[in-house]
């Protein structure tokens, strides 16, 4: 945090709406500071001046957009949480890809907003918290005849291959003699999901999601792209939407 309360950055294209955000936000106790954008390159400019704890984002905005100022904003050295105030759902599965601490939908209430507040202020002081982050996992493997450990984590995709499943990591893949059910059913509360009745996969490796044509896919870091039955598109979306939005009692 860059104080004893959090100094929050309010972004919306539409003056009546950045009003309402900025009050609502001035009238939380935990918030010392407020600061009015009315686009994506305004933001940009505030940043380049000084450092804030979080950004309220709208997500379409003429120019730069909200998810695109949230990617701009991932390359930063020290990066701003992001919370996206929307009229529309349809992107809460970008916005879990892009790391999004919360996701408010307008019109704002706001016992929704200090509930979004409260989620800032637990990622600022406990980082992560989300399913992926519970105790890990060793997994041994064969290689060259030589058994090595990987980790669950460094597991970003699986694939079955009869009663064996091949696990894919960032530097190669490795066959075990675990059914791709078994692992469904013990990596599910780790953040695995099924995408296709072969295939499943670490949303805390999917980078982006997305659809053409009817069909979805999801983007595993810069080079990996897999097709995601029309079977499970709705249960993955379902599955991002919770971990994109992780309001208490949701």
């Amino acid at each position: 945090m860059t104080g004893p309360g959090l100094t929050a950055l309010v972004v919306d294209d539409e003056r009546p709406a950045l009003s309402e955000l900025a009050w609502l936000l001035d009238q939380d106790e935990r918030v010392a500071e407020v600061i009015a954008a009315s686009s994506g390159t305004q933001a940009l400019t505030v940043l380049e001046g000084r450092d804030v704890d979080v950004i309220f984002s709208d997500i379409s905005m003429p120019g730069l957009d909200g998810m695109a100022l949230a990617r701009v904003v991932a390359k930063f050295s020290t990066q701003p949480q992001i919370v996206f105030v929307t009229a529309h759902d349809q992107h809460a599965v970008d916005a879990f890809a892009l790391d999004a601490t919360d996701y408010v939908m307008k019109p704002v209430r706001q016992d929704r907003l200090r509930e979004a507040v409260r989620k800032v202020l637990t990622r600022c002081e406990e980082p992560g918290g989300t399913e992926t982050d519970a105790p890990d996992e060793t997994i041994p493997v064969e290689l060259g005849g030589v058994t090595r450990f990987i980790s669950r984590r460094q597991i970003r995709y699986a694939q079955a291959q009869g009663d064996y499943a091949r696990l894919h990591t960032e530097n190669g893949s490795h066959l075990v003699r675990i059914p791709l059910s078994t692992l469904e059913e013990q990596w599910g509360e780790h953040g695995f999901v099924r995408i296709h009745r072969s295939t499943l996969v670490s949303t805390r490796h999917i980078t982006a999601v997305t659809v053409q044509g009817g069909r979805c896919k999801v983007r595993l870091g810069d080079e990996v792209e897999l097709e995601v039955s029309r079977r499970h598109t709705r249960a993955l979306r379902d599955r991002l939407i919770r971990s994109a939005s992780r309001a208490a009692g949701a």
